[in-house]
């Protein structure tokens, strides 16, 4: 028994795919959106990628940009055929073609899917790249003169004002590498001796971060050096909401500045999703109520179309029975083949 089995009259039949013309270009517009939103994304994570520990994070705006181009050219096939399938004359061309056509838009909706669920899923490498990566980052700041390194300084700082954090975890991170370039030290000055010399690793620590860290909405001047300092600076206690520095960690802040541009693209990518099952499926009603006219001759005659010439249960059972055997006849190649090369 047929599933979803429903009559059609010519009129019923125009009325489809009419509609579903217009739903396939629809379609058009949605791939060309996945590709942008693809496009946009990956430029974002190329704005940083100096402070990301590896390339993989690539892979999710890449099967955007595909999937895109994809939903475009499929989309726009699948509108060529409803507008042939006014025409007898134009759609027998098709014919085919068709059941092969809608097999790979099945497909395409798994894709569709598996990237929705990829962009959702993302927020969790991205927290180990962004440790690693930030962590590194945060050394090479002092490194300006160093060839590779020399815009770290500048891209650290426009990330930390930007996302109005400190750090990679929090501030303190500032406080366990030297972020001050040797060039700019004195090491005449006792404090610079001291510093160095209290450190085993001999860099110049210190309870200070960058100007970037400063919150310029504070009404306090910005306290940048000797942070955990009390006695340094008149009626300041760095323990309290006082503290004019951002203590927001740069890895949790743009977590959550990426991990909400994925969960909006994911969201995006599921929309897509449906409107591909719902033109999948109306491709299918045409294609199965041209293919049973009552009377073939005359293209006015009634029809009966369906999702699926089974039930579900049996159309799955039907392509088990088909994988079975495709594998049983493989071996039994392989046997003959075995066969001749020991006679040989």
């Amino acid at each position: 028994m047929a599933l979803m089995k429903v009559k059609f009259d010519l009129k019923k039949r125009v009325k489809l795919a009419q509609f579903l013309w217009l739903m396939y270009w629809f379609s058009v517009m949605a791939g060309v959106l996945v590709f942008s939103m693809g496009l946009f994304f990956k430029i974002e994570l190329r704005k940083r990628s100096e402070m990301m520990d590896n390339n993989e994070s690539h892979f999710v705006p890449n099967l955007l940009i595909g999937v895109g181009l994809l939903a475009c050219g499929i989309n726009a096939m699948g509108g060529k055929i409803c507008y042939d399938s006014l025409d007898p004359s134009k759609f027998s061309r098709w014919k085919p073609m068709l059941k092969s056509f809608l097999v790979s838009c099945v497909a395409f909706n798994c894709l569709l899917v598996l990237t929705a669920l990829l962009c959702f899923l993302m927020r969790i490498p991205l927290q180990f790249t962004l440790a690693e990566g930030l962590k590194n980052a945060l050394k090479f700041y002092k490194d300006t003169d160093t060839p590779g390194h020399c815009y770290m300084k500048r891209t650290l700082d426009q990330m930390q004002m930007e996302f109005r954090c400190c750090g990679n975890n929090n501030f303190r991170d500032w406080f366990e590498i030297q972020w001050v370039s040797n060039r700019y030290l004195d090491f005449g000055a006792k404090e610079v001796k001291d510093r160095i010399g209290s450190n085993v690793d001999g860099k110049y620590l210190m309870d200070a971060v960058p100007f970037s860290c400063c919150n310029p909405s504070s009404p306090r001047p910005c306290i940048q050096y000797q942070v955990t300092n009390n006695t340094a600076h008149y009626s300041y206690d760095h323990h309290t909401e006082d503290l004019n520095i951002w203590k927001r960690g740069c890895r949790d802040a743009l977590i959550s500045y990426y991990g909400g541009m994925m969960n909006t693209i994911g969201a995006l990518v599921l929309l897509v999703t449906i409107l591909e099952v719902i033109v999948t499926i109306g491709l299918q009603y045409v294609n199965t109520s041209l293919s049973n006219l009552a009377n073939p001759e005359d293209p006015e005659s009634e029809s009966e179309g369906w999702i699926l010439e089974k039930t579900v249960k049996e159309t799955f059972t039907d392509i088990m029975d088909k994988m079975k055997a495709m594998s049983k006849g493989n071996v039994v190649d392989e046997a003959g083949v075995d066969g001749v090369a020991t006679v040989s």
